[in-house]
């Protein structure tokens, strides 16, 4: 069944601060969360001097929580659509608590790779449901407000990664575990209490010319007849393959560079080149999601990836040729993570845009497991490095984020707006039909 939410419900005033409260809000959730990936890497060493798992099968556990993590977002969504946000985000504040004191414990592998599974159910309830909030209170700013909400995600372990090195350091890494596990939970819990939906559908503002917007709200299963989506997704995939490579092989890619200890300077700071490669890529990916989300608010989505993706491709070009130098190196990836984190903001925003705010939540949820199966390819990475090194890598990963730039304007930008303005006329078609039977 198709809706119409245009015409038919009118916004009430809002109260503007109310709003930006619920977004802040949603942020601090994110950033709450943001431990369980990107924190990870500090607990693998000391995990494996304490029980000599090796390397690679204690990285599974962080494979099994992203794969969990995203593709049960949809189940997890159809919850808040159903239900409201609060349940979903409280059950994932217990969630993520309980995985970490799990991970406290853990002396097998199969108890480490059931609290990954844990973890990723949490996270997914929460990360899907923040980001689904957000499109549902700004319809008008979608981009601003996805992005905002991926920024607390993607840069929010920087604010606690040197605690928790610190805590590792002196009380070891399974306090740190029960210690920042149970703080990240408590307080996800809490603000579950003050998270809440509008209480009616706040209709896009007409003005934005460059944003077509759907009058309709589609359910779930339209949106998975609909081609339009599995075109986003596929460029989804093309773009978040490339980036969770980098993201996952740049300590590796430095070191077979032979520059990964080689100091940097750049304004004043002095660190080793993969230190303070990773270190920007935090800052710059955090500062990308919202820039490009307010960015696309104004000049398009398809306008924004277009930039956005050939930036990517032209980054990995440049790590290609001089990725050996340690200053381009730390530059180059830095510039390229400030452009691709803007995925997280761009398409769960394009989402919104094409398939209406009621379903919302549920809706990007389907489109955000393209980030689970991106992650699936990421081992391909190794076995291209190891067959014809790292450049080769990088070839592939240009010749996807330039296609997928060329098909966010030429293919996506066309089809969605065709898409948009096809079904509204449809839906306008079958109410004038209806109503000239009912008066016969």
């Amino acid at each position: 069944m198709i809706s119409s939410t245009d015409g038919a419900v009118t916004a009430a005033p809002l109260r503007t601060g109310f709003r930006w409260l619920q977004l802040a809000m949603g942020i601090v959730c994110m950033a709450m969360i943001a431990n369980l990936q990107y924190g990870w890497t500090l607990f693998v060493d000391p995990i494996d001097h304490a029980h000599h798992w090796g390397r690679a099968a204690i990285q599974l556990a962080f494979t099994i929580f992203v794969v969990t993590e995203t593709w049960l977002v949809p189940v997890e969504a159809w919850f808040v659509d159903k239900y409201g946000p609060r349940i979903v985000i409280m059950f994932g504040g217990v969630m993520i608590a309980l995985s970490w004191i799990l991970n406290s414990y853990a002396d097998s592998l199969p108890l480490l790779y059931t609290a990954a599974v844990i973890g990723g159910i949490g996270a997914g309830a929460v990360y899907g449901t923040c980001v689904g909030n957000a499109l549902k209170w700004f319809p008008d700013r979608r981009g601003l407000a996805a992005g905002a909400t991926a920024a607390g995600f993607g840069a929010g372990a920087a604010i606690t990664v040197v605690p928790i090195a610190n805590m590792i350091a002196s009380s070891g890494y399974q306090h740190a575990f029960l210690t920042f596990g149970i703080g990240q939970g408590v307080i996800v819990f809490i603000l579950a209490f003050f998270i809440q939906p509008p209480r009616i559908s706040i209709p896009p503002k007409k003005k934005q010319l460059n944003l077509p917007q759907t009058k309709i709200d589609f359910t779930p299963p339209q949106v998975l007849r609909a081609p339009i989506f599995w075109l986003m997704y596929l460029v989804f995939v093309m773009v978040a393959s490339g980036g969770l490579m980098t993201a996952a092989q740049i300590a590796p890619i430095a070191h077979d560079f032979k520059i990964a200890d080689t100091p940097v300077t750049l304004a004043g700071f002095q660190m080793a080149a993969l230190t303070f490669a990773i270190s920007l890529d935090r800052i710059f990916d955090g500062f990308g999601r919202p820039f490009f989300g307010f960015v696309s608010d104004t000049i398009g989505r398809e306008n924004t990836m277009f930039i956005a993706f050939g930036t990517a491709a032209l980054m990995l070009l440049t790590l290609s040729a001089y990725g050996h130098v340690p200053v381009v190196f730390v530059l180059a990836t830095a510039v390229y993570f400030g452009v691709f984190g803007e995925i997280y903001s761009l398409f769960p925003a394009t989402c919104g845009d094409t398939f209406g705010s009621a379903f919302a939540t549920t809706n990007n949820g389907m489109l955000y497991t393209a980030k689970g199966t991106a992650s699936l390819l990421v081992p391909l990475a190794s076995v291209i490095s190891t067959a014809y090194g790292w450049k080769a890598v990088f070839v592939v990963a240009v010749a996807l984020n330039a296609t997928a730039a060329l098909m966010a304007l030429f293919v996506i930008k066309p089809l969605r707006r065709s898409f948009i303005l096809g079904k509204e006329a449809e839906s306008a078609h079958t109410a004038t039909t209806t109503a000239e039977t009912e008066t016969a």
